[in-house]
């Protein structure tokens, strides 16, 4: 009798995960579907500053068979911490258009970020269950919008490198070295903030398992601690000659600390384009969660607290602006928030957690992505009208993006549009003026003879009235002081060196300066005039 009833509990318990795993796979097979139909129901995902990175990848795979791309831009390759995409892009793009290579690195980028929560769970639990499906709710988050692919493909595979970490942990220290070393460089490509991120999560790890061993040994013997240690910090050894070569070192002192946006980038981690339905959606995630911890549903891993113990000092700790990277503390929330759902362990043997857990997944995710999908359906709009205004452009023009005065519209619909003017780039081999060509962040270079015409410095655009000033000053100027009183921006001559002027959050505004510009194209939240003096002969 005792052997059956053993045998009952037995088989339960390995029902669970079978019932578990049958289940498992055809919502996740539905939520990947709906995660990803976004991206591919646009040409251009919105995202801000994607397009700016997809005119590179244009020039890196077509620059040597396009002579109007060759005349502006070249490729200067250096050691940067931020690398993955231009090596990965043209390597889709042997076989698809720039446009759909673009959306398989977005679609490998979300890929990484689930399969590594799936996989760190794995690691920490050592059994697949169905809690990782959470990290679907935060694909679309802000810095997504913000268009850090980088950034975020690197936290991919971090999360993927703190698992094989974990699982290596039982093996000797030289096989978890090679194999941190190998995560830590390829890190390194991603970005550099992705190594930090790594970091965090063996540190918080190696800490558990010193307090485990104390507790357990009484103390620990110096042969240990030494070996241990090598293996975790040797693998960041070759940081020092890498960054000391990199001409991303040239940025450390572009430094900002702003403890006012601190709230704004634990918002960001659910935050799209409604306000009211993103509030509404973290208000229920984070009761959901409450609600499941006090029943015991779920529960926290130690790593996990010593991860969000550690990951507050240094989300407090760290600038704004970082090695001039923007908003470098507030994308450290959703690198947490992605790690610690693979140190939550899930009561899977319950039956109606599963499928609560299921149905409220299944639920908020896709509702998430019908909003986001709604959403870039308006604004395919603008950018189809963008496509229309980049056709009536002249290959190999020169293009300055300039911001209306007073900005029309809301931040959903301006931000994508932001760097739209780089689709010129790829689809008239022209020059933008926006195009990112900053050292130490981009391998993209601008050519000696064009390079006083972009902007080196990642700032803002000039507003209108500046460039009516400018073009006043330029014109009050004497012949012997030529330029002289206009302050010395890239845009200062513009009138002179510039074929077309593209501006930004803007609808239906009268020309502001029809002696000096023709509209070609009146489109949604922007307008494209052609300067009427002609740019200087090339």
């Amino acid at each position: 009798m005792v052997q059956r009833r053993a045998g009952m509990v037995q088989a339960g318990v390995l029902a669970a995960p079978l019932a578990t795993s049958r289940l498992l796979l055809p919502v996740l097979l539905v939520l990947i579907g709906a995660a990803v139909a976004p991206i591919f129901s646009v040409q251009v995902p919105p995202l801000e500053d994607y397009i700016n990175h997809l005119a590179r990848m244009y020039v890196l795979t077509n620059g040597d068979r396009d002579p109007l791309v060759a005349k502006f831009y070249g490729i200067e390759w250096a050691v940067i911490p931020n690398l993955v995409m231009d090596l990965v892009v043209p390597l889709f793009s042997q076989w698809v258009n720039i446009y759909t290579a673009g959306q398989l690195f977005i679609v490998l980028t979300l890929a990484l970020l689930v399969t590594g929560s799936f996989a760190v769970h794995y690691a920490i639990h050592r059994r697949w269950s169905a809690w990782p499906l959470v990290s679907f709710l935060l694909l679309y988050n802000n810095i997504l919008l913000f268009g850090f692919m980088n950034y975020l493909f690197g936290l991919g595979v971090a999360l993927w490198g703190v698992a094989v970490w974990v699982l290596l942990r039982p093996q000797r220290s030289w096989m978890r070295a090679a194999t941190s070393t190998a995560f830590v460089l390829i890190l390194f490509t991603c970005h550099l903030f992705d190594v930090g991120v790594y970091g965090m999560g063996l540190l918080c790890y190696e800490a558990w398992i010193l307090r485990n061993r104390r507790q357990a040994e009484g103390r620990l013997t110096r042969s240990t601690l030494i070996w241990d240690s090598l293996a975790f910090g040797l693998p960041f050894v070759p940081l020092i000659p890498l960054m000391m070569i990199s001409p991303t070192t040239g940025l450390a002192t572009e430094n900002y600390w702003d403890p006012t946006g601190k709230l704004d980038g634990l918002y960001y981690i659910f935050q799209n384009y409604s306000d009211i339905f993103d509030l509404s959606l973290t208000a229920l995630v984070v009761g959901a969660i409450i609600w499941a911890a006090k029943a015991r549903i779920i529960a926290l891993h130690a790593v996990g607290w010593y991860l969000l113990g550690l990951g507050l000092v240094v989300y407090m700790a760290m600038p704004r602006m970082f090695f001039g990277s923007w908003v470098a503390d507030q994308r450290l929330p959703i690198a947490l928030a992605f790690l610690t759902i693979g140190f939550v362990s899930f009561k899977d043997d319950s039956r109606w957690a599963r499928y609560f857990l299921y149905v409220f997944v299944l639920g908020v995710a896709c509702a998430r992505f019908v909003s986001v999908f709604l959403v870039w359906q308006q604004i395919d709009h603008a950018y189809a009208d963008f496509r229309q205004s980049v056709a009536m452009i002249e290959p190999g023009s020169t293009i300055l993006v300039a911001n209306a005065d007073d900005p029309t519209g809301s931040d959903a619909f301006n931000m994508p549009l932001s760097h739209a003017a780089c689709m010129a780039i790829i689809e008239r081999s022209s020059l933008v003026s926006t195009a990112f060509s900053v050292a130490g962040k981009q391998i993209l270079s601008v050519n000696p003879k064009y390079r006083d015409r972009v902007d080196t410095e990642d700032g803002d655009p000039p507003t209108v009235s500046q460039l009516v000033a400018a073009a006043n000053q330029d014109r009050d100027a004497t012949p012997d002081h030529d330029g002289a009183g206009a302050s010395d921006y890239y845009w200062s001559h513009w009138t002179e060196q510039f074929d077309y002027v593209y501006i930004l959050y803007t609808d239906g505004t009268a020309n502001p300066a029809p002696d000096l510009l023709t509209r070609v194209y009146d489109g949604r939240r922007f307008q494209l005039y052609k300067v009427n003096q002609a740019a200087e002969e090339d």
